[in-house]
């Protein structure tokens, strides 16, 4: 027997991109709407006034009518194992990874501490309105268990898979020769597909994978063309120098990963700052996609991304946190810094285009946009509350706001997790603030 729900609150959601200039035709929204649910997932949204003299009796209503429903937040790049050492000073990154990203990923080796990090971290996500996210683990492939364990247990859409480094990186948290391979291999056949989770090949970014690791890892992609790869693209001036001398028969950083079969469809680049149109080309015509992660590149000194050219060549762009890298798991703060990002290089960021690039831009990035990202029917009913009255200043602020497009920015630019009311996975509470 089917188990429909209704939700009653202001509702928005994207059906395009709306650009640099925030086009309003490319949202939908309902100042008193009304979302319907059939078996968790989205039958229709609309105005309440029309929708609900149509309910029967039996369908219970919950009221959320002062506050504001969007999709999930969609995460297309962060480190669960880097949680605990987040918003650690100072730093470039290759400087970063030494002194608290690989001593943070050690303690990964013990599976207990593994799963005890995946719980708090796919709740932290959940507790900041996130609900599908593209996830780094570690060598370990206990650590990829562990994530997805967590993930499955409370039904959340995740992506993650065991990291692959064979050099260049600690001893003690090095692939053995082949060994890395073979554990991806069985971690596909364990988790890939197994309800709303899937695999991503993940060598770390060029520097520290071996030429034979990496052909061996564009031979299991191409194994295997449903799974994802996650990896690392020119966020870093050291970086990018690190690799022309490790790879100089390569003609540039992302030439490495198309050389070893590694640019395709489902390749998901994170950073992608020192990158030029010939890149963006490539990685258009192959069906790459960059995750912008805007906090990260702040708080590390890395650079400033380049929305406006990712966009006028094509390229599936979704926003990402980076934790540990980026300083919070929260995607409103994270936007509110791709807005200072973008102004700094010259462009803008409207708060309907910031939606977009969190909820159905990074859905289209990870090539999921067919069951996650607005709400259109059939698709599956992950979604959060909103509060405008989360703190003192946020209640203020949006009490003199004139339309949806300022009260959202104004959300993104104040908000935090205290913004976030309730998240729904496929129609069920996973998580209410108190």
């Amino acid at each position: 027997m089917s188990v429909r729900q209704a939700f009653r609150a202001s509702i928005l959601h994207c059906i395009a991109d709306p650009g640099e200039s925030g086009d309003k035709s490319a949202i939908e929204y309902f100042d008193d709407g009304l979302l319907l649910l059939c078996d968790g997932r989205i039958e229709q949204a609309g105005p309440a006034e029309r929708l609900l003299p149509a309910l029967t009796p039996d369908v219970p209503v919950t009221d959320w009518r002062d506050k504001l429903i969007v999709p999930g937040l969609i995460d297309c790049h962060v480190h669960y194992p880097q949680i605990d050492m987040v918003a650690s000073c100072g730093e470039q990154l290759l400087d970063w990874l030494e002194r608290y990203a690989y001593p943070a990923e050690r303690r990964f080796v013990d599976a207990e501490h593994a799963a005890e990090v995946a719980g708090f971290f796919t709740d932290a996500l959940l507790q900041n309105g996130t609900t599908t996210a593209l996830v780094f683990a570690t060598v370990h492939a206990q650590s990829a268990d562990a994530i997805f364990s967590a993930a499955e247990r409370r039904n959340m859409r995740l992506i993650s898979g065991k990291v692959l480094m064979d050099r260049n990186c600690p001893e003690d948290l090095r692939d053995a020769p082949g060994g890395g391979l073979r554990e991806s291999q069985e971690l596909i056949e364990r988790w890939h597909g197994q309800g709303r989770l899937s695999y991503a090949i993940t060598p770390r970014f060029a520097v520290t994978s071996t030429d034979a690791q990496l052909r061996a890892a564009g031979q299991l992609a191409a194994a295997h063309p449903d799974v994802f790869l996650h990896t690392h693209l020119a966020e870093n001036r050291a970086e990018i120098d690190m690799v022309r001398r490790l790879f100089p028969q390569s003609s540039g950083y992302l030439g490495v990963y198309g050389d070893f079969g590694l640019l395709r469809e489902r390749s998901v680049f994170a950073h992608c700052l020192h990158i030029d149109d010939a890149d963006r080309q490539a990685m258009h015509s192959h069906g790459a996609s960059i995750a912008f992660c805007p906090g990260s590149n702040l708080f590390l000194g890395s650079g400033l991304f380049d929305l406006r050219s990712a966009s006028a060549h094509g390229l599936r762009v979704g926003i990402g946190s980076d934790v540990g890298g980026g300083p919070n798991l929260n995607l409103l703060k994270t936007l509110s810094d791709a807005y200072k990002v973008l102004q700094l290089n010259g462009q803008s960021l409207p708060g309907y285009r910031a939606l977009y690039l969190a909820t159905l831009g990074a859905a289209k990035a990870l090539y999921l946009d067919d069951r996650i990202g607005n709400f259109a029917s059939g698709k599956e009913a992950d979604f959060i509350v909103l509060d405008s009255a989360s703190s003192p200043m946020v209640r203020r602020r949006l009490s003199r706001t004139q339309n949806v497009a300022e009260k959202f920015f104004a959300l993104m630019m104040l908000g935090d997790d205290r913004a976030v009311a309730a998240t729904y996975l496929m129609g069920k509470q996973a998580w209410k603030a108190a």
